[in-house]
C-alpha cells in the first residue's frame, strides 16, 4: 500500500532527514586513513541520540539476512556495494567508501547515502562517484507529478548506461515515510511511462548504485549482508529521500 504524506508529515520528514544529513556529514568528516569502520559507526550513533532520534538500520531484518542488522550505518568499501557491516577495518588511502544511514524521528524515516574518497582519490572513482551523483540528480529530476515510478528510472539507468557502468540486479529505490522501507519499489532501470503514478505527497529514497566494472551481477558475503561486484570492480552509492510535491521535487535529507 502507498502512503500518501500531508504537508505536516513532509515537514516531520524534513526534520529527519536534516538528522540523517548531519550525521553524514560528521562522518565524512571523521572518515581517514587509520580510523575503523566501527569508529565511524559510533560518530553516527553519536548524532543520532543527539537529535532524540533512533535507527531504522539497527535491529534490522529482512527476510533475506540470516541476523539483524547490528550497527546505524551501512559501510561498503571498494568492491563493497550496499549493506557492508561496520567491522574494525581501519580505512587506507585511496579507499572508495559508501556510507548509507537513517534516522527516525517522531515517526517519521529519513535515508540518504554518500560515496567519498578517503586520501588520494584514483581517477576512475572520482568519475564513478561523480556518474552516481548525475544519475542521483537524473531521478530528483524525473520525480514530478505526472511522471511515473518508469520515468526516475529510466533517468537513472540512462545515466549510469551511457558512461557504461553495471547496475547491480534487482536493486533500487523504495518508497519511506513511518517505515524505513514503503511501497512502491523503484527500480534502478525501467521504461519511462510505466509504473505507479507520481502523486503529491509521495515520497522516495531515490538511490543509484553504480558499477565500475560495467557488470549488473553480484554477491553476497558470508555474513549474509554485504553485496560485493563479482569482478572486483569499485562500485559508488549515493541516495536521497525525495518528495514529489506540485511545485516539483523536495529532497529531504539535506543539512
Amino acid at each position: 500500500m502507498v502512503e500518501l504524506k500531508s504537508d505536516t508529515a513532509l515537514a516531520a520528514m524534513r526534520e529527519a532527514g536534516r538528522v540523517v544529513a548531519n550525521a553524514l556529514a560528521a562522518v565524512r568528516e571523521q572518515a581517514a586513513v587509520g580510523v575503523s569502520l566501527l569508529e565511524l559507526d559510533e560518530v553516527a550513533r553519536g548524532v543520532l541520540k543527539a537529535a532524540g532520534a533512533t535507527s531504522p538500520f539497527l535491529g534490522y531484518r529482512p527476510h533475506f539476512a540470516p541476523v539483524p542488522f547490528p550497527a546505524v550505518i551501512c559501510a561498503s568499501v571498494n568492491d563493497a556495494v550496499v549493506h557492508g557491516i561496520p567491522d574494525g577495518y581501519r580505512l587506507r588511502d585511496g579507499d572508495l567508501v559508501s556510507i548509507d544511514c537513517g534516522a527516525v524521528l517522531d515517526g517519521w524515516a529519513g535515508d540518504s547515502a554518500i560515496s567519498f574518497t578517503v586520501g588520494t582519490a584514483r581517477p576512475e572513482d572520482t568519475a564513478l562517484i561523480e556518474a552516481t551523483g548525475r544519475a542521483l540528480e537524473a531521478g530528483i529530476a524525473a520525480a514530478v507529478v505526472g511522471n511515473r515510478i518508469g520515468d526516475i528510472a529510466h533517468a537513472v539507468g540512462t545515466v549510469a548506461r551511457s558512461a557504461r557502468y553495471g547496475l547491480p540486479d534487482g536493486y533500487g529505490g523504495h518508497g519511506i515515510g513511518r517505515r524505513m522501507h514503503e511501497d512502491p519499489h523503484l527500480p534502478n532501470e525501467g521504461r519511462p511511462g510505466r509504473g505507479y503514478p507520481l502523486r503529491p505527497g509521495l515520497v522516495l529514497a531515490i538511490e543509484p548504485m553504480l558499477l565500475a566494472g560495467g557488470r549488473d551481477d553480484h554477491r553476497t558475503d558470508p555474513d549474509g549482508w554485504t553485496v560485493r561486484t563479482v569482478d572486483g570492480g569499485r562500485a559508488a552509492h549515493i541516495e536521497h529521500t525525495v518528495a514529489v510535491t506540485e511545485d516539483g521535487p523536495r529532497v529531504l535529507t539535506l543539512p
